[in-house]
């Protein structure tokens, strides 16, 4: 069901995209374009959130967590709530309050580094790979969020966000 809702919500927003400063109801012109793009990044990225919250809910998801999960995933090791912390997407979330959530869920298991007792070893338990395993079929809706831009166009958006950040 969730899937042709999106459909829906994508193919509407496809008829009707709007420039930014239509979605905001901005009426004066922006200052240049360097104001117009941050402020287009900003709705976008919220919009974005909010879309993949959404998708997440029914999974009893948040962002984070999910981002937690998935860093945990790709390491294949346990590691320290240090290094998941570095890997973040967002480098402001409690690291040390989302694993805890995640532990309470069962997602996460911990156990004390043997090389030093001071930091905690975070690892995906067998509920946390199953949880993913099933998550897999959002890969396509996620996909669809970004749809109305061709693969070379997302490649080239890539690249534009990359040399902001230089």
């Amino acid at each position: 069901m969730f899937k042709h809702y999106l459909c829906i919500v994508v193919c509407i927003e496809k008829d009707f995209a709007m420039k930014i400063k239509d979605a905001i109801h901005q009426k004066k012109p922006f200052r240049n374009e360097y104001h117009e793009v941050a402020v287009n990044l900003i709705y976008t990225l919220n919009w974005l959130n909010d879309q993949m919250s959404r998708m997440f809910r029914p999974y009893g998801l948040t962002m984070k967590q999910y981002n937690v999960l998935r860093i945990l995933q790709g390491a294949g090791q346990p590691l320290s709530t240090s290094v998941i912390r570095e890997r973040l997407l967002d480098k402001m979330s409690d690291t040390s309050r989302i694993v805890d959530r995640l532990y309470k869920k069962g997602l996460v298991a911990r156990d004390t580094c043997p090389n030093d007792k001071r930091l905690v070893d975070v690892y995906l338990s067998e509920q946390g790979k199953e949880i993913l395993e099933k998550m897999c079929e959002l890969e396509g809706e996620l996909d669809l969020l970004l749809s109305e831009i061709n693969r070379e166009e997302a490649k080239q958006l890539s690249q534009l966000l990359d040399k902001i950040r230089k």
